[in-house]
């Protein structure tokens, strides 16, 4: 099977440290891929390589086998991948439904002037947003919450409503950093139903930064062990669990 998305040795450094070392592996279409390891041991920076955010010092991402290493985050975008971050970025103070139409908007194809002059092309793309929007809300259950500014959700629909946002952006992969952080253990049980329901009801493509070792393990069809930058281990829940090197840096630590 032909990866979606595939490192090739991928290296950043910032000043004398190395946060990425030779970084290579490949996430397989309509599955969930995760991506574990210490504090520090480059998880997210991993993920600002993949979105744009950096650039690496050495090696190739490749994107549906094409090159898009040194790309713009919101040309990364346009290719399909959307992501969460590990703290939350919603617009806090606009509503449920206003959050999702900004990532919407952002496939409106009209020029400005036709938006100052309300020309019916620009009016039936503002139409069609907010449609689609709704019915996202709706699919997600969050549709009650369409005019409840952002700010005052809970902590869990926060993240789900980001997620919802992520999706508005029609993703073929989707990146998740530390989804399950701050939440209590039914939260989490919740939220791994959650993504495996996303993920079918979507066709979309996980790629997941987790600490949470329960929900990685149920959820992933592989994961990417990763140690001070550098890829100790690769495989499926139950290689990765029986690796000593894993158990070792870091499960061993956090226990399950």
């Amino acid at each position: 099977m032909t990866p979606l998305l595939e490192l090739q040795k991928v290296t950043k450094r910032f000043g004398g440290l190395c946060a990425v070392t030779d970084c290579s592996f490949k996430v397989l279409p309509g599955k969930t891929h995760g991506v574990i390891g210490p504090n520090g041991a480059g998880k997210t920076t991993i993920f600002n390589l993949i979105t744009g955010i950096y650039r690496p010092g050495e090696g190739k991402i490749l994107f549906r086998e094409k090159n898009i290493t040194g790309l713009r985050p919101n040309q990364i975008a346009q290719q399909g991948i959307g992501r969460t971050f590990q703290n939350i970025r919603l617009f806090k103070n606009l509503t449920v439904l206003d959050n999702v139409r900004i990532a919407f908007d952002t496939h409106l194809r009209y020029t400005a002037w036709e938006a100052l002059l309300a020309l019916q092309r620009a009016r039936k793309g503002e139409v069609d947003s907010l449609e689609q929007s709704r019915a996202l809300l709706q699919k997600l259950e969050l549709d009650h919450y369409a005019q409840t500014v952002a700010r005052h959700l809970s902590y869990g629909l926060q993240r789900r409503l980001e997620i919802a946002r992520a999706l508005a952006l029609r993703p073929t992969l989707l990146l998740l950093d530390e989804p399950a952080a701050g939440m209590n253990p039914v939260e989490t049980e919740q939220l791994g139903k959650f993504l495996q329901w996303i993920r079918e009801a979507f066709q979309v493509t996980i790629l997941l930064i987790e600490h949470h070792m329960k929900l990685v393990m149920k959820i992933c069809d592989s994961i990417t062990v990763l140690d001070f930058g550098v890829t100790i281990a690769e495989g499926t829940a139950e290689e990765v669990r029986a690796n000593r090197r894993v158990v070792e840096a870091y499960l061993g630590e956090e226990g399950d």
